[in-house]
């Protein structure tokens, strides 16, 4: 931990230390975005044009990030979003990642596409268990990965809705890093130019017996990344008839992802939804939408405190985080500042990534003089700012 707190002392020189690291198909898989690779600036560009207005002469010596999120209380405001390649940043990188998460007193979201059984995470993530998933064309395959994350102890269920179809990601179908992966002759050149990394974490793993697969897909979905998966991605049928399902399959707390209309999120909220996470899917989805943050406010003023608002997409500083709460997010989910610590340092890399932002969000409430983030609203946000919030 010592050795990477003195090479990054922010997230920006955490990812440079993970784009070294790795090889240039799989850093691109995960910081790049789709058709002309716009909306990945906008993100963290939009959230840097909010200015945060402090406060002076208040006594700022008892602060405390701590919030309750679904009736657990967590020291920091932040959910580990689902990122589905972290075993290929670090070996068993989900698992680095879910136990840094652990370390930091907050939840950890598994993907569906996870390389980690849920049993697995289930026993390291012990501040909060969290499942995302996206609803495929066969029903009774999607139901079944629901059973399992209620058997194997989730509590919060994760939906992702803004993927009806593939993404373009024509840089990552050139790679070859598609889903399932599908090895070319660029993709293995990659692969090695960064001969440590394919030692460190290929090279385990067919040690062990072979590539990761995936672990939480029903047998006859397919199980290789590099094999063939006999399902759609995603189902372009998905509609708020499944929401209605979801709702009624699933007894834990439910969270939409990926929403940035406000008659969306009252929607949400009438199918009995516990939680919207505003998200443009970190800008890779669908290069024409919005800044995440230009949605925010308009949801949290449609949602009035019906249910939990999270903000996802674009985070590369504390102060982002205080940015969005300040709007009105009860939380705010985390996902390429842990991949970047791991790929640069595994678990060790998790933690300090995550020991970076709870500093910068002490030093911020410092600066704008609270010591609650519930202190926080739109009264810190500077004036001029105002007409980025829409």
């Amino acid at each position: 931990m010592a050795a990477i707190a003195e090479r990054a002392h922010n997230i920006p020189q955490l990812r440079d230390l993970a784009r070294r690291r790795l090889p240039r198909a799989i850093w691109e898989f995960v910081e790049r975005g789709t058709e002309d690779d716009l909306l990945i600036g906008r993100n963290p560009d939009a959230l840097r044009a909010v200015q945060l207005l402090p406060r002076t002469l208040r006594d700022v010596s008892a602060r405390s990030a701590e919030i309750t999120l679904f009736g657990r209380r967590q020291p920091l405001p932040l959910v580990i979003a689902p990122t589905g390649v972290a075993d290929l940043m670090w070996h068993r990188g989900e698992r680095a990642i879910a136990k840094a998460a652990a370390t930091a007193g907050i939840p950890f979201t598994q993907t569906t596409s996870s390389t980690t059984s849920f049993a697995e995470i289930a026993k390291v993530a012990s501040c909060g268990h969290w499942m995302q998933m996206y609803l495929w064309e066969r029903r009774d395959l999607s139901w079944q990965v629901v059973d399992a994350a209620r058997e194997n102890g989730a509590e919060v269920l994760v939906l992702t809705v803004d993927t009806p179809l593939w993404p373009l990601r024509e840089f990552n179908r050139r790679a070859g890093m598609s889903n399932p992966v599908r090895p070319n002759a660029r993709l293995v050149g990659d692969f090695l130019r960064r001969p440590r990394w394919l030692a460190s974490v290929m090279g385990r793993y067919m040690l062990e017996g072979g590539l990761p697969q995936f672990a939480n897909y029903p047998a006859e979905v397919g199980g290789r990344i590099t094999g063939k998966v006999s399902r759609v991605a995603n189902s372009a049928s998905v509609d708020w008839k499944d929401v209605a399902e979801l709702r009624r399959r699933w007894p834990g707390k439910l969270v939409l992802k990926g929403l940035l209309h406000a008659d969306d999120a009252r929607m949400a909220v009438d199918h009995g939804v516990d939680g919207i996470a505003v998200s443009n899917h970190g800008g890779r989805n669908f290069d024409s939408s919005p800044p995440a943050i230009t949605a925010l406010g308009d949801i949290v003023d449609a949602v009035a405190g019906r249910a939990a608002v999270l903000f996802d997409s674009g985070i590369r500083r504390g102060a982002d985080v205080l940015k969005a709460m300040a709007i009105g997010a009860d939380a705010v989910m985390v996902g390429r500042a842990t991949l970047y610590g791991c790929a640069a340092a595994g678990e060790a890399g998790a933690r300090h990534a995550l020991a970076l932002l709870a500093n910068e969000i002490d030093v911020g409430m410092a600066m704008l003089g609270v010591n609650r983030l519930n202190q926080l609203d739109r009264s810190f946000l500077m004036p001029g700012t105002a007409g980025l919030l829409r």
